[in-house]
């Protein structure tokens, strides 16, 4: 076994400074973790990265077969930027426990070999209304046709907007779903794809603001406190402001979340504070940093995570809820809005309850951005959220369905 390791190492180690892949703007890029002709040694060290960087990659972590070899991939059709960050990311933690550095490839069509079928330990933990399956918002979905079926219900609502022109050709969505209780991810659509972040990142600055408080930098008090509020329950921009600037600025608050939290925040860009106008174009994110982040939430994985998530279900703006008829009124929300004349988003966690009396929290993110800014803001985003609460309709039906039938 060890020498297997070693000749995986060293293969690895060639692999990377033959191959090396410039990253060049507009092109997608996936990430290289190990080559070597022992389809067995690259499986074996499959398992290692997996102990390190958490199920959250199971789904996109593939051994895969070229030119007489395999390999270890990252699949994610990166940025440049954005798989720069991944590979310094994944690097350094792999580094920790004797792993090798990673490097950045060319994404391609590569050949998937069957994953080992060995059985991966699921460990099981109390959460705050439901005893769940520690798995990750990443986990692969189940073959199952309800859940399948969910998808494909979401996909099939959105190619009937564009088929009838009720979403633009400037227009690209992403969604994703996951379900705590199983531990499965049911939706996931343009998850690593950078869109706008608009106030959507708001609840990314808290986390930053209360990991300086961890750490004894600033105080949490009535001032720091009262502009929080502000700043999640009324998305107000000047609050928001004020609290970037305790923690010195967009900058320092994305280096200080990808510090402490390498494995949520891959895809977030924070640059600018928030215009006096409300026009926030340059800070970005991927649905599956929110998707990671609000999984970390749930899960008290967050610097002051309680305190955040009695923010985002206090009473205010969001479109999974309210205006969804068919979620019912018992439901418990936590959320964070964003709008722009570009962008159209939601995300948050709904915590419904089944016809057995008991809860089952669910992940539900929806993002609709337009390319060019919308000639009248009212209209395109009251239209736009109701594609967000339709959505949020069939994701209910579909959650509820499968538990109630279990």
């Amino acid at each position: 076994m060890k020498s297997q390791a070693l000749v995986c190492a060293l293969l690895a180690a060639c692999f990377s400074l033959l191959n090396p892949a410039p990253l060049v703007a507009g092109e997608g890029f996936d990430v290289s973790y190990v080559w070597s002709a022992n389809l067995s040694a690259v499986q074996d060290y499959r398992t290692r990265v997996m102990r390190v960087l958490g199920r959250s990659f199971e789904k996109n972590l593939v051994v895969v077969s070229q030119d007489n070899l395999y390999g270890l991939i990252y699949r994610r059709n990166g940025d440049s930027a954005s798989t720069a960050r991944v590979v310094k990311s994944h690097s350094a933690l792999l580094k920790k426990k004797g792993l090798d550095a990673v490097s950045a490839v060319q994404a391609r069509n590569w050949t998937a070999v069957p994953a080992s079928s060995r059985p991966e330990k699921i460990v099981t933990r109390s959460q705050p209304e439901q005893i769940v399956t520690r798995s990750s918002p990443d986990k692969p979905i189940t073959p199952s046709s309800k859940v399948n079926a969910l998808e494909q219900a979401v996909e099939a609502y959105i190619d009937e907007l564009r088929r009838t022109g009720k979403l633009a050709s400037d227009e690209r969505t992403g969604w994703s779903v996951y379900d705590f209780t199983t531990g499965q991810k049911l939706v996931t659509i343009n998850e690593d794809v950078q869109f706008q972040a608009a106030s959507l990142v708001k609840p990314f600055i808290a986390a930053a603001f209360f990991e300086q408080v961890k750490e004894g930098k600033l105080v949490y008090g009535p001032k720091s406190r009262r502009h929080m509020q502000r700043m999640i329950q009324h998305s107000n921009n000047a609050s928001t402001n004020w609290v970037n600037r305790q923690v010195g600025g967009p900058q320092t608050v994305e280096k200080l979340l990808k510090t402490h939290y390498p494995e949520i925040f891959q895809d977030t860009l924070l640059v600018e504070y928030i215009p006096a106008n409300g026009k926030t174009y340059r800070n970005r994110a991927s649905v599956h940093d929110y998707s990671r982040f609000l999984y970390a939430l749930w899960n008290q994985e967050i610097a002051g995570a309680d305190e955040i998530k009695r923010l985002m279900a206090l009473p205010g703006s969001d479109r999974l809820y309210t205006g969804v008829p068919e979620v019912p009124k018992d439901t418990k929300v936590y959320n964070k809005t964003g709008s722009t004349a570009r962008l159209c988003g939601d995300m948050g966690i709904l915590s419904v309850k089944g016809s057995d009396g008991k809860r089952y929290p669910y992940i539900l993110i929806g993002v609709i951005e337009k390319q060019n800014s919308a000639k009248n803001y009212t209209t395109w985003i009251r239209s736009r959220s109701k594609v967000i609460r339709d959505v949020s309709a069939i994701v209910y039906k579909g959650v509820i369905a499968h538990h109630n039938d279990s």
